[in-house]
């Protein structure tokens, strides 16, 4: 009888505690992996959202060209009232050179040193002679005393009927003529120190100074070379070791055409514009008209102040000026206080100050602000903007002083 294989009972069949235990334990670390990825997901997403710069819109400002009568125009060059080659004294050869050209000095700063041995030991020579001539007055002072003892021997004698009038007179003239020599030694010692003065004077020369202050324009001397403040030598001596230039005397100088010298009068208003910058409009006003005509030119010179000076401005630069008649005078005056227009959504008002943001290289600075009238969709800006600038006329949710933002030109 075939028997067959017994099969385990379905009752035996069962999953172990161990098994159970793992798979619940893997289930929970992936959930948790995944829940924890999510957050990373959304931090990360919050962060990018918050650290993007803020895009803002901008609008360049504006400088104001207002219409002016325009009486007349003539050109010419800025020219400085002050301006110095500055020479030695003496003729020397040049030990130092401390002047370079762009150099700003000020009034009594060393720009040269010359040679001084040979005035040293004239110094030294003059002092000498003095020590010599004080000494020799040393021993006169002490023959002196010793004269005037012999004198009041010789009177005492005398009066006794011992010695003669001849001896009385010797000693009296012995003691006169050395109170004579202790004098000139004196006058002669008082020499030596004029001398010594003089030599001091002499070595003091050997140091050039600068006369003002201002800014070195000019090298005209180098280490080596002879000085002289008279030309001599021909070519080889110098007679000048740098020119210096007082920055704040800075003024124009146009020729007017005779014909129309009578329109032009002290403290008229002018508008100056420099060859080098064609688009920047500078204030000024008549200062003075030379009182003589060129007859080869047919010309006058007249010569304009700046109404502010400003370091892009230098000498010998070639300027443009036209100047205003009467009519337009009040309205030059008003608009000369306007520095620069902004649209009207440019300017905030925080905290009672009216403030602008302008932008700089993927910044933005906050700047404070006086206004004055509108003119139009424009706001006149009186101080704090010279024009050029740009400034944030929207997006000013996310902006402050020094903020990074992204920037994009209103059309």
């Amino acid at each position: 009888m075939e028997t067959r294989p017994s099969t385990p009972a379905l009752s035996a069949l069962k999953i172990e505690e161990s098994a159970r235990r793992g798979r619940a334990g893997g289930s929970w670390v992936r959930w948790f992996a995944v829940a924890l990825g999510l957050a990373l997901l959304v931090s990360a997403l919050v962060f990018a959202v918050r650290s993007r710069a803020p895009v803002v819109e901008l609008a360049e400002v504006r400088v104001p060209d207002d219409s002016r009568e325009v009486l007349l125009n003539a050109s010419g060059y800025v020219t400085p009232r002050r301006r110095a080659t500055v020479a030695a004294k003496i003729t020397g050869r040049v030990d130092r050179i401390l002047a370079e050209e762009g150099m700003r000095v000020k009034e009594g700063q060393v720009l040269a040193i010359l040679d001084g041995s040979d005035y040293r030991v004239r110094l030294t020579s003059a002092q000498a002679d003095r020590d010599a001539t004080a000494a020799a007055l040393q021993d006169l002072q002490v023959q002196s005393v010793n004269a005037d003892r012999e004198l009041r021997r010789a009177e005492a004698l005398q009066q006794g009927g011992v010695s003669s009038q001849q001896a009385l007179d010797l000693a009296r003239t012995a003691a006169d003529s050395l109170r004579a020599k202790i004098e000139l030694t004196r006058e002669q010692t008082r020499a030596a120190e004029e001398r010594i003065l003089v030599a001091r004077q002499d070595l003091d020369n050997c140091t050039v100074r600068s006369p003002f202050a201002g800014m070195v324009v000019s090298k005209d001397a180098q280490i080596g070379e002879m000085v002289s403040p008279i030309s001599a030598g021909g070519g080889f001596t110098r007679t000048g070791i740098a020119t210096v230039v007082d920055m704040q005397s800075l003024e124009i100088e146009v020729d007017v055409n005779e014909s129309y010298i009578a329109r032009v009068r002290p403290a008229m208003l002018a508008t100056a514009v420099l060859d080098a910058y064609p688009e920047w409009k500078i204030p000024a006003k008549v200062r003075t008209v030379i009182p003589t005509a060129d007859r080869q030119k047919a010309t006058v010179k007249v010569r304009l102040a700046f109404d502010r000076l400003d370091p892009r401005i230098l000498p010998d630069m070639g300027v443009k000026v036209t100047f205003l008649g009467e009519e337009g005078k009040e309205q030059v005056k008003r608009a000369g206080a306007v520095k620069a227009l902004v649209p009207q959504a440019a300017v905030r008002n925080e905290n009672g100050i009216s403030v602008v943001y302008i932008y700089h290289e993927g910044t933005v600075e906050r700047r404070a602000v006086r206004t004055g009238g509108t003119r139009g969709s424009d706001l006149e800006i009186v101080t704090g903007l010279s024009g050029g600038e740009q400034v944030v006329v929207n997006g000013f949710d996310s902006v402050h002083d020094g903020a990074k933002v992204q920037k994009t030109n209103r059309p």
